[in-house]
C-alpha cells in the first residue's frame, strides 16, 4: 500500500563555495555517471533527471538543474547555478537553489561543466541531510549550505562523505533500487560513480554487493542494471517508514531550535 511520505588538488578557497536552499523535504538528483539513461534535456539548458538518490538516513530525493553556471549580474566575483530541489511523493513540495561559486573556487575546479561539479555537489548536499542541517518546509526561508573543503581528504585527493559499511552500502542500494523502481520504473543503473563517491567505495564493489542481492532474489542484475523483483518491492513499507522516520527527526530538530 503506497503512503506519502508526510510531516589536481582543491584548496581550502573551496570553502567560498555557498549553495543557498530553500527548505526541503527531499532531494532529488540527477545520474552523473550514468549515459543517458532516464534524463532529459529541456531547451533552455535545464537538466531534469528521474534518477533518485537516497540519503543514508532513507531520505529519497529528483533535481532540475539549470546549466551552465553564468557570472553574477550584481557586479560581485562571483558566478551563479539555479536549480528546484522536488521532494519526491509530497504532492509538489520543492526547493529553489541558488549556488554561488567564488572566483577563487573556480580556479580550483577543473571547469565549470556538469561532470566536474555535479557529483561532489549531490553529495555534499545529502550529507548536509543526514546531518540534519536542512530544514524540511512547505514554502521558504532561503537556507546557505557550505559546499566546502570538509569534504575534501587532501592527503589522498579526493572527496570524502564518510565510509559506509557493507551493510550499510547494502541497504543504500535497496532502498535506491526500490525508489527508483516506484518513481520512475524501469531498470536501475548500480554502476553510478556518485553513489560510490557518497559511501566511499568502488563501483565494483557496489556491484559485487548488489549481485548478492540477485542471489537473494531480491533483483535481478545485467550488465549493472538492477531490475526489482517483487520480494524487494513487497518490503515497501520497511523503506516508507524509514523516510517518514528520518524526516519526523529533521522536523523535532529543527522545532527544538526554534524553541
Amino acid at each position: 500500500m503506497e503512503k506519502s511520505l508526510g510531516t589536481g588538488v582543491l584548496d581550502s578557497a573551496i570553502a567560498e563555495l555557498k549553495i543557498g536552499l530553500k527548505a526541503v523535504n527531499y532531494l532529488g538528483l540527477t545520474e552523473a555517471a550514468e549515459p543517458d539513461m532516464t534524463g532529459e534535456k529541456q531547451g533552455n539548458g535545464s537538466n531534469r533527471t528521474q534518477t533518485v538518490y537516497v540519503t543514508l538516513t532513507g531520505l529519497p530525493l529528483t533535481f532540475e538543474i539549470d546549466w551552465p553556471f553564468h557570472k553574477s549580474t550584481s557586479g560581485a566575483d562571483f558566478w551563479v547555478l539555479h536549480g528546484d530541489i522536488r521532494l519526491e511523493g509530497s504532492h509538489g513540495l520543492h526547493a529553489p537553489v541558488a549556488v554561488n561559486l567564488s572566483a577563487t573556487v573556480r580556479e580550483v575546479l577543473p571547469s565549470l561543466e556538469e561532470k566536474d561539479v555535479l557529483a561532489p555537489l549531490i553529495n555534499a548536499l545529502r550529507k548536509e541531510v543526514d546531518n540534519r542541517q536542512i530544514e524540511f518546509v512547505k514554502s521558504g526561508k532561503l537556507v546557505p549550505v557550505h559546499f566546502s573543503s570538509r569534504h575534501y581528504d587532501f592527503k589522498r585527493n579526493q572527496w570524502v562523505f564518510g565510509k559506509a559499511s557493507d551493510e550499510t552500502i547494502t541497504r543504500q542500494l535497496e532502498r535506491k533500487i526500490y525508489w527508483q523502481t516506484k518513481l520512475a520504473r524501469g531498470d536501475v543503473w548500480i554502476g553510478d560513480g556518485t553513489e560510490a563517491q557518497y559511501l566511499q567505495t568502488t563501483t565494483d564493489h557496489l556491484a559485487d554487493l548488489a549481485n548478492q542481492l540477485a542471489a537473494r532474489g531480491l533483483i535481478k542484475l545485467e550488465r549493472r542494471y538492477a531490475t526489482a523483483q517483487p520480494a524487494l518491492m513487497e518490503r515497501a513499507e520497511e523503506f516508507e517508514l524509514a523516510a517518514r522516520t528520518a524526516l519526523a527527526e529533521l522536523e523535532k530538530k529543527h522545532a527544538f531550535e526554534r524553541g
